[in-house]
């Protein structure tokens, strides 16, 4: 994804301000060997650049003056009531060098389910992004996580999940619950012998 930016050389809040004005928004630049630049970003097409989930879990080429620089999203400040990106902060990526970054995860197959199909049960998403450890090249823009055999009153937990080639979770605590299957408040799940589970009302 490409993002387009412009060297500003205007340092503190009324220069930033100005640039607000303007309908731009500041931000930096850092990492790697080269020191830290102060950029400039049209505010609309940054807004709505945010809004896209590969805009935060991608590696951006980012473009400032005619040089294009692989960069991730590291930061960024919107106001607290106005539709306003007050400043945003992106990171040099070095190919060789692996990085940490979280990604987004995609649930499937859930209506299809032992779950959902037999017990009308529901699926709550305990985590719904990962943090991973990879290369530049590897990074994924998602990780799937496919619910198709989860039965009510199991879980889902990190180990289970099939991670793409090159990729390592960073795991916080152990046997990491990743999505839970429950019967609805005011249901129970009745078992008849010799019969699918079905889920009848309580009295």
């Amino acid at each position: 994804m490409k993002v387009i930016a412009f060297t500003r050389t205007a340092q503190g809040t009324g220069a930033s301000r100005r640039l607000r004005i303007a309908g731009q928004t500041p931000g930096i630049v850092y990492g790697g060997t080269s020191a830290p630049v102060s950029i400039a970003l049209d505010h609309n097409a940054l807004y709505h650049a945010l809004k896209k989930e590969t805009f935060h879990s991608s590696i951006l080429d980012l473009e400032i003056e005619g040089k294009s620089e692989q960069v991730l999203l590291r930061d960024f400040q919107v106001h607290a009531f106005k539709q306003l990106v007050l400043h945003i902060d992106f990171q040099r990526v070095d190919a060789s060098q692996k990085i940490h970054v979280k990604v987004p995860l995609h649930f499937i197959n859930a209506e299809i389910s032992p779950a959902v199909k037999l017990s009308a049960g529901i699926i709550s998403h305990v985590v719904t992004e990962l943090e991973i450890s990879c290369l530049p090249k590897d990074l994924p823009e998602f990780i799937t996580v496919d619910l198709a055999a989860l039965e009510v009153g199991h879980s889902i937990h990190l180990p289970s999940i099939t991670l793409p080639a090159g990729v390592t979770a960073i795991i916080h605590g152990e046997n990491q619950t990743i999505a839970i299957a429950s019967v609805p408040a005011g249901k129970v799940e009745a078992v008849v012998p010799g019969a699918a589970p079905v889920v009848a009302e309580k009295k």
